[in-house]
């Protein structure tokens, strides 16, 4: 018998840029970008409903990397949304566009759109020829204050959220914040949840910069919005980089904070619960459960629910009392899908003040339907 154990190290750049108006001709941060790499060919895909928004987008695109001496080759228009996770009908035309463009490892593969839209392609990417250069580029705030600047792309499948999925790190993330600004208001306000979530996990500082510009950021005031998505970004980058487990081999997920519940919601409302409404829910039912649980201040609790509030997000959905047998609700089976997709030990963060969590392994139910019962009054004073 002989065993050989090696250590083999890697390192990644995850290089991240913030900018706006990405595609025109005097800008030179994607070029710069593309030149670092020392690429052969490069393709474009663009969510449609960003494209219809846009409608000279794709000759931006395509005028901007005549440019830059790579070998261009297209910048198609797929369908995008939430449904594109549904199945792999969209990374399957992706594989296509990627083997008839000869996208090869030295390539790159640009993705414009939303959250759903970069997962599907991201794994396209990451699974194509075992890897393909992407970039991103995230058009919603939920996308480029968070999932774009992620390691992690996914679909989903057996009913559950990103079952099916890769950790890659993107050859670049470029968040243009004239996308930022083109959205429709319900969408660029809801996209704020994730830095809600990141300042009270991760900076308690920043939760107090959203708390006193609440009111800013639900008018969307152009400034304070893209400082919100910026800050926002950087410690989601910042916990991947220099957390300790960018891949997640471990069982604590602190960016996860709210979401064992989120994506439960999302499907048991067949996915008419966006994420980013979802995420909201989670966050406030496991702020409140918090307190109930005696590790953080009512008063915290109270403030987190209130800066919710004021962002116009929900506290509550219909789906939180779809029952199953025995008349246990059926989000906490969410619980149970959690433990398996964390590895077989059920680990959920809870706060024990803004900007501080400490990781749990167990719930109770009863305790959670009394706060999912306070929070559904909540919602109905509200209206």
């Amino acid at each position: 018998m002989s065993r050989h154990d090696f250590q083999i190290p890697l390192v990644f750049k995850h290089r991240i840029v913030f900018t706006r108006d990405a595609f025109s001709p005097e800008n030179p941060a994607l070029g710069e970008v593309l030149a670092e790499g020392g690429g052969r060919r490069v393709l474009a895909v663009i969510e449609a409903n960003v494209a219809a928004a846009w409608p000279s987008l794709a000759k931006n695109i395509q005028r901007y990397l005549d440019t830059t001496g790579l070998d261009v080759r297209g910048v198609d228009i797929l369908p995008g949304g939430e449904a594109v996770k549904k199945d792999d009908a969209l990374v399957h035309r992706v594989w296509e566009l990627v083997d008839s463009g000869h996208i090869d490892r030295h390539s790159y593969l640009i993705v414009v759109g939303g959250g759903a839209f970069l997962d599907a392609v991201g794994y396209a990417a990451a699974t194509a020829h075992r890897g393909v250069r992407l970039v991103r580029f995230p058009t919603t705030t939920l996308s480029q204050d968070d999932s774009g600047v992620g390691v992690k792309c996914a679909i989903n499948h057996f009913g559950k959220k990103n079952w099916v999925g890769a950790f890659a790190v993107p050859f670049a993330v470029v968040n243009d914040f004239a996308f930022l600004h083109s959205q429709d208001e319900e969408i660029r306000r809801a996209g704020l949840i994730e830095a809600v979530k990141v300042s009270l996990v991760k900076d308690a500082s920043f939760f107090d910069w959203i708390e006193t510009n609440a009111e800013a950021l639900a008018a969307l005031e152009p400034s304070v919005l893209e400082t919100c998505v910026e800050r926002s970004a950087l410690l989601h980058a910042r916990h991947i980089a220099e957390g300790g487990d960018p891949f997640e081999c471990g069982s604590s997920r602190p960016l996860d904070f709210g979401h064992w519940a989120a994506h439960k919601l999302e499907a048991l409302s067949g996915y008419q619960l966006d994420h980013a409404r979802a995420v909201s829910i989670g966050l406030s039912l496991d702020t409140l459960y918090s307190a109930k649980r005696g590790l953080l201040a009512p008063e915290a609790a109270e403030r987190v629910l209130r800066v919710v509030e004021v962002l116009r997000l929900p506290l509550y959905h219909p789906a939180m009392d779809l029952r199953g047998p025995g008349g246990k609700r059926r989000v906490f089976d969410g619980l149970e899908e959690f433990r398996e997709h964390l590895g077989g030990r059920l680990t959920v963060l809870l706060l024990t003040a803004p900007g501080k969590g400490i990781d749990i392994h167990e719930m109770d139910e009863a305790l959670l339907d009394a706060c999912m019962v306070e929070l559904e009054e909540r919602c109905a004073a509200r209206h």
